[in-house]
């Protein structure tokens, strides 16, 4: 899979972000690993579920993974940082994406360093949103739906 207009590949992060978000409204209207497998289980297609996120992980053209930052609105002196996100809205037009930072709320260090120093298990909703500019990314990682607003 290719990035962006070079190889003919143009929108596929951005076709999968529209897919997530479009199954995550069928569940929710608030703000095996695959992305496949993972909408599959959102959908409860297999089994009845309460799951309301599939979260994400998007790399960068340079094959780092991507890493949001942000602030709540009370409490602008703690910035939080997160690898893995909740996709609010995708913009097909402008090719951008909303996405929401999670977070693990016991996780004791609020600076992950790599994807794999968050728990995904205990991963929440954070209400934190960035929008980011989809051409900038080469490659998406689904992780297993889960229940972000519990």
């Amino acid at each position: 899979m290719g990035c962006g207009k070079k190889h003919d590949a143009e929108g596929c992060v951005c076709d999968i972000l529209k897919e997530i978000v479009d199954a995550q409204n069928d569940v929710t209207d608030d703000c095996n690993s695959s992305c496949e497998q993972s909408i599959n289980d959102l959908l409860g297609e297999e089994v009845s579920t309460n799951k309301d996120t599939v979260p994400v992980i998007l790399y960068c053209k340079d094959c780092k993974p991507f890493k949001g930052y942000g602030a709540r609105r009370n409490r602008i002196d703690c910035i939080l940082q997160s690898f893995i996100f909740r996709v609010k809205e995708v913009d097909e037009d402008c090719n951008c994406a909303l996405l929401e930072l999670l977070i693990d709320p016991d996780h004791k260090d609020d600076c992950p360093k790599s994807p794999s120093d968050q728990h995904t298990d205990k991963l929440r909703a954070t209400g934190i949103c960035i929008t980011v500019d989809l051409d900038c990314f080469c490659h998406i990682t689904c992780l297993p739906a889960i229940n972000a607003r519990a």
